[in-house]
């Protein structure tokens, strides 16, 4: 099963050996190649929609993989797991703070794991905030083109930690530390989505007034120092 590079960062991230859940399967792929690449011992794919249900257990007929090995279930989130049974989670293609509520919305099954692997679509600043708030930390982040987007992978352990301040919340405090070759891309793109909130807002006197605008001219500030390293 070959991956794409978005999917490949995140089994990349998977810790080997685990027992794994691909929520949000879709096709099913990850989780395939979760088994094919001997990252994970058992991968449960989720998905809450009957076609990529459907999808995925064909790719699993496909590819030959056994029952004891991939579980494919129907169902809305973390809901397709018991507590327990498994110890690594991958969330990708969907919102941060939709990450985020699929989390919160099975708490004895989140408080069992020790693994995410997450790849938000939008609203990273705000899924990587609830991780630090909710005894979480990030071990890991990578940056990614596929299809000619950037994409965050994240890799979040169990275990509180400091919380990073807004601007590492955003940029990323591991894409910080370690400077892949995509950072300055990444910051590039946040800054886009900055000056445009600002643009917007310049139409407007009264949302000029506004504290936001003032704080959204600081980020665009501190983001333009990241530029430079």
């Amino acid at each position: 099963m070959h991956l794409d590079e978005r999917l490949q960062a995140l089994a990349d991230f998977v810790p080997e050996g685990c027992r794994a859940a691909d929520i949000g399967t879709d096709h099913g792929y990850l989780a395939a190649a979760l088994i094919q690449q001997g990252k994970a011992a058992f991968v449960v794919a989720g998905d809450k929609n009957r076609g990529p249900y459907e999808a995925a257990i064909r790719t699993v007929k496909e590819q030959a993989l056994k029952e004891d090995q991939i579980a494919v279930r129907l169902g809305d989130g973390l809901a397709v797991l018991q507590p327990g049974e498994v110890d690594t989670v991958c969330i990708a293609g969907m919102g941060g703070v939709l990450i985020a509520s699929i989390l919160e919305a099975q708490p004895e099954v989140t408080a069992a794991l020790g693994t995410l692997v997450l790849q938000p679509m939008n609203g990273a600043a705000e899924l990587r905030e609830w991780l630090y708030d909710n005894a979480w930390h990030i071990s890991d982040e990578n940056l990614v083109i596929a299809d000619g987007r950037i994409y965050e992978v994240i890799k979040a352990e169990k275990g509180s930690r400091k919380k990073p301040g807004p601007l590492d919340l955003l940029v990323g405090p591991k894409l910080w530390q370690k400077k892949p070759p995509l950072l300055r891309n990444h910051i590039e793109a946040l800054l886009f989505q900055q000056r445009r909130i600002i643009n917007g807002m310049e139409k407007s006197d009264r949302a000029k007034g506004d504290k936001r605008f003032a704080r959204v001219k600081r980020l665009v500030r501190s983001l333009e120092g990241r530029l430079k390293w």
